[in-house]
């Protein structure tokens, strides 16, 4: 069992970056040992995303045509994204943009669960932090799914985790130079 005051990230992995000019797209994947069904619930409904996403959600995000607005976390003022559900095929994929930038999540069943595969645009400069913020993420939604909810951890919070040695890690794995940033305190 894992609580908050024992976690630690492990090492950077599971991702890669697809470089097309000024487009660059995170590409991180995780094996979950939960099925489709459920990791679904956890990416669509507002209860789940809050307990592990860097966004809270005003609607559930399970059919295609919905509109939400998506309210960042740890930011010091709330940043709010209006968002349109343009793909949602049941425990197989999710498409949406949060803050004008694609999202898309592909569910694959494999012998202990799920294949979670998220595609995330996000400027270059800062694909680093983003590989290291939804990492942590994910470890904390791989907590949820095994009923220990250790609690969302971004923006500020995610320092005192070791977001900056996995920043540094997805740097080096990238190719690209580590960004001299640090998330401004949330209030």
């Amino acid at each position: 069992m894992i609580d908050r005051e024992n976690y630690v990230p492990g090492n950077a992995y599971g991702a890669q970056v697809l470089k097309d000019g000024k487009n660059w797209t995170l590409i991180l994947t995780r094996d979950l040992h939960h099925a489709p069904e459920k990791v679904w619930d956890a990416l669509t409904d507002p209860v789940h995303l809050r307990e592990w996403a860097p966004f809270d959600s005003d609607q559930n995000l399970s059919t295609p045509g919905t509109r939400a607005n998506l309210t960042n976390i740890g930011s010091p003022k709330p940043l709010v994204s209006e968002t349109t559900v343009t793909k949602a095929e049941y425990a197989r994929e999710l498409e949406y943009d949060w803050g004008g930038r694609a999202i898309r999540w592909e569910l694959k069943p494999i012998d202990i669960g799920t294949r979670l595969t998220l595609w995330h645009n996000i400027d270059r400069g800062f694909i680093s932090m983003g590989a290291a913020g939804w990492h942590i993420c994910f470890d904390v939604l791989d907590s949820l799914l095994n009923g220990e909810s250790i609690g969302r951890i971004v923006g500020s919070e995610a320092m005192k985790f070791e977001w900056p040695r996995l920043n540094e890690e997805y740097a080096t794995q990238f190719g690209v130079e580590k960004p001299n940033w640090s998330p401004p305190e949330s209030g």
